[in-house]
């Protein structure tokens, strides 16, 4: 067997080149992306797996060729670079990983607007260090233009392929689950590295649309029988809403530590508060979306089923069949069902997937009056909107069921000096400080749409849910919302800052506070419980929050999940008391049921599996 001699392989300008990209990526990881390091072969899997992708990558500059080409390789320091950064821009707010799929909604997450701006550092400038360094090198004919032997092409071709599979098997000793549990992307950008893993996501993207093609009736089976065994009992307050319209209020970015929370001694969210104590309010209830934010938040609530691990399913599944909510509305008391968003009606794919779910109107921009005057940031402000929605919500025939989808709390949290009713936090992040200015505007806006339902006598018969789509300060930014609360940054505690308010007001009925845990999957079942519909035929992940099992765990997109005892972050189990580290086997059993019900219901969405139950 033929020896593998490292003097064959190409010099100076390929090693100068690999090294500096190995560099920047290993920096990127450690120090962008907050990879969570939990043992010595974590650093070790870190400095080691980007070396073999990126010289197969920089080896394009000569395979076919018996030179190197300066200007291929200075391409592929490009791309290197705009893999990285485009990553670590996403990061910054969505602690998450570009996907393929969200390269084709990239106008949904906002494009290059004030959101991107906002998520920029003058630090960023030190990514192109290399290619200055590279460029005076050059200049300087320091490195010169050399011919490649086929030995030397050879040489370099194996090692590199002996580098990737090195790689891929640490990470496969890392985590056995690795490749069954793709939509845990932080360890697999940990483990396999980021080349690696976006080359497994294109992967998984050109295998997906064969999932719907071989699906058949007898996959649903597992699903159904699943989630039909679960316990489904009553509690004494189902059917107390019965007939009642239903108002869903969706308010942007809103997380439950503004509740009951001052800023220089000013209530943040004032008429909330006051609504909480004639309101069943549901302290401890969890953000549960994934990389559709508000769309999957609409998708949890409507369908019962998780969000796709990659994308949106708005996005990407509009063509499905749905055993909706509004669908279960009209089955069994006739609802009419409709939705109001002040944006363009194509944004994230709605006008097209509310058909889908079953919606008769969908109330979108062209059907306000929406100005540059009332306007900001993503769409009308939310008190114009909630005004001049009131007279579409005074024509629809009952009972009708209304979901109204706010704008203004949406990041970067712009707002004009007029609008202000609170001065700014004075935290160390200004992202924190202007967000409690635009939360209190929207509790404003909740309370005019409150005030004027009442003065229409449209207030008494109808049942209001109001829910936080998902979280508005990401991982970037909650430092400011520590020093705000004054409480230390802490797994436990960061995961904690993702539950959203949940407050369920039926007028007449009295308040409560309900501190069992949950999710927004689990905001369906308990609207149809307060309804007095049955939905043990509704094929649904969610359960009623009266009567949920406390040892259920709550399950985020990513394989990670909270109970009452413990907490899975980053593949460490954590005691929720104390926030100490707990041994795995206490997490074993409930990341067994997140990996199933994950897989379950990735299943029913890309195999389109409810097309067999009509």
């Amino acid at each position: 067997m033929r020896k593998l001699h490292l003097e064959h392989l190409p010099p100076k300008l390929i090693g100068v080149t690999l090294f500096s990209l190995w560099l920047k990526t290993v920096v990127i990881l450690l120090t962008g992306f907050n990879i969570h390091i939990d043992s010595l072969l974590d650093i070790l899997l870190i400095l080691f797996n980007p070396i073999g992708s990126l010289m197969i990558l920089l080896g394009f500059s000569f395979y076919f060729s018996n030179k190197i080409h300066k200007f291929i390789v200075v391409m592929m320091m490009v791309l290197v670079t705009g893999v990285l950064y485009g990553n670590l821009l996403y990061f910054r707010f969505y602690s998450d990983f570009v996907t393929v799929p969200i390269l084709f909604q990239f106008k949904n997450v906002g494009g290059l607007g004030p959101s991107t701006f906002e998520l920029m550092s003058p630090w960023d400038l030190l990514l192109l260090f290399d290619f200055i360094i590279i460029g005076v090198l050059l200049k300087k004919k320091w490195i010169r233009t050399i011919s490649v032997t086929s030995i030397e092409k050879k040489t370099y071709l194996i090692l590199s392929g002996i580098l990737l599979v090195i790689t891929i098997s640490l990470g496969l000793i890392k985590s056995p689950y690795l490749f069954a549990e793709s939509y845990d992307r932080e360890q697999m950008v940990k483990t396999i590295g980021p080349f690696n893993y976006h080359l497994v996501d294109l992967g998984i993207a050109l295998v997906e649309p064969f999932n719907r093609t071989l699906a058949t009736e007898s996959d649903t089976d597992v699903s159904l029988e699943y989630t039909k065994s679960r316990a489904n009992k009553a509690s004494d307050l189902f059917g107390v809403a019965k007939g009642k319209n239903i108002i869903l209020i969706s308010m942007e970015s809103t997380q439950d530590f503004v509740i009951n929370k001052k800023v220089n001694g000013k209530e943040i969210t004032p008429f909330l508060n006051s609504l909480i104590k004639d309101s069943i309010y549901f302290n401890s209830i969890y953000d549960q979306t994934a990389q559709g934010k508000t769309s999957d938040a609409e998708f949890l609530i409507d369908t019962g089923l998780y969000p796709l691990d990659s994308g949106s399913a708005f996005v990407r599944k509009t063509e499905n069949k749905y055993k909706s909510f509004p669908h279960i509305l009209k089955n069994n008391e006739d609802y009419y069902t409709t939705v109001f968003h002040g944006n363009d009606r194509t944004f994230w794919n709605r006008e097209m997937m509310y058909d889908s779910l079953g919606y008769d109107r969908y109330f979108s921009k062209r059907d306000f009056d929406v100005t540059e005057e009332n306007s900001v940031n993503y769409g009308i402000k939310d008190i114009p909107f909630f005004k001049q929605s009131i007279s579409y919500l005074k024509e629809l025939p009952e009972p009708y069921y209304a979901r109204l989808i706010t704008l203004t709390n949406h990041f970067p949290f712009l707002l004009e000096e007029g609008d202000k009713m609170i001065p700014e936090a004075a935290t160390s992040e200004n992202v924190v400080n202007r967000y409690i200015t635009t939360v209190r505007y929207q509790d404003e806006a909740i309370k005019t749409l409150f005030s004027e339902l009442k003065k229409k006598g449209m207030y008494k018969n109808t049942m209001f849910v109001l829910y936080g789509d998902h979280y508005g300060i990401s991982e970037k930014y909650e430092q400011g919302v520590f020093e705000l609360l004054g409480k230390e940054n802490t797994p436990i505690n960061h995961v904690k800052l993702q539950q959203i308010p949940l407050i369920i007001h039926v007028p007449g009925e009295e308040g409560m506070t309900i501190s069992t845990i949950g999710g927004e999957i689990d905001i369906r079942p308990t609207i149809l419980h307060l309804l007095g519909i049955q939905s043990k035929e509704n094929l649904s992940f969610g359960h009623n929050l009266f009567t949920r099992l406390e040892n259920h765990p709550v399950i985020f997109r990513d394989g990670d999940f909270v109970t009452d005892e413990y907490l899975l972050k980053d593949n460490v189990c954590f005691k929720v008391e104390n926030g100490e580290v707990a041994e795995e086997s206490h997490c074993e059993p409930y990341k067994d049921i997140a990996r199933k019900e994950l897989g379950m219901s990735d299943d029913i969405v890309y195999g389109d599996l409810l097309r067999f139950l009509e």
